[in-house]
């Protein structure tokens, strides 16, 4: 997704090898025109899935998720990362360790909202170590339903989040791959294969 690429290349601030800062148009600010092609991207690769809901994590996953599942017709799922009084009982629950904020979260979906009968489609904003991917899986399993595939907008592909999601059989789409985040400078996993072919 160039439009995607070009935001990164622009607006993204590189704090060090391994993190990547976009919040002027994804983590804090949001860009809802950039959202909607995002949404209008994902719907387009999984629109022949059969996809019945979308699960992501909060917050940052919610807007494309919202944009894609307007496109697909179906309902948005949100894990949440903190308890919440009205969302108590019959409970799906997993562990996520979040590499960007060092810290370890209990993540929850009521069951009320996933069941056997749905085929999932996860969507988030990084693909890095995989944390959250691994622990969105295990809520969906718990409920008994499929996973379909990911839609991830930003894939760290010098980490080990995606290549391992594809090693247990899982379609990974995402819309921009990082090779590196060196000297201050993202690196594309597309730009380099140009330069090498």
């Amino acid at each position: 997704m160039e439009l995607l690429r070009r935001k990164i290349e622009n607006e993204g601030i590189v704090l060090s090898d391994g993190v990547l800062k976009v919040d002027s148009f994804l983590n804090h600010q949001i860009d809802p025109e950039l959202m909607k092609e995002i949404g209008l991207e994902f719907a387009e690769r999984f629109k022949n899935e059969g996809i019945t809901k979308i699960v992501t994590i909060e917050s940052s996953g919610i807007p494309p998720a919202v944009m894609a599942a307007l496109e697909l017709g179906v309902k948005v799922i949100f894990a949440r990362k903190k308890m919440s009084l009205t969302l108590t009982d019959n409970l799906l629950v997993s562990t996520v360790y979040s590499f960007t904020k060092q810290e370890e979260n209990t993540i929850s979906v009521s069951h009320q909202f996933l069941d056997k009968t749905d085929n999932v489609l996860i969507i988030d904003d990084f693909l890095a170590n995989g944390e959250a991917a691994k622990g969105l899986i295990d809520i969906v399993k718990q409920s008994g339903a499929s996973v379909i595939g990911f839609g991830i907008v930003i894939e760290k592909s010098f980490q080990k989040g995606a290549a391992e999601l594809k090693e247990l059989g899982y379609r990974v789409e995402s819309l921009a791959k990082i090779a590196s985040l060196v000297d201050g400078k993202v690196n594309f996993v597309e730009k380099l294969e140009e330069v090498t072919s």
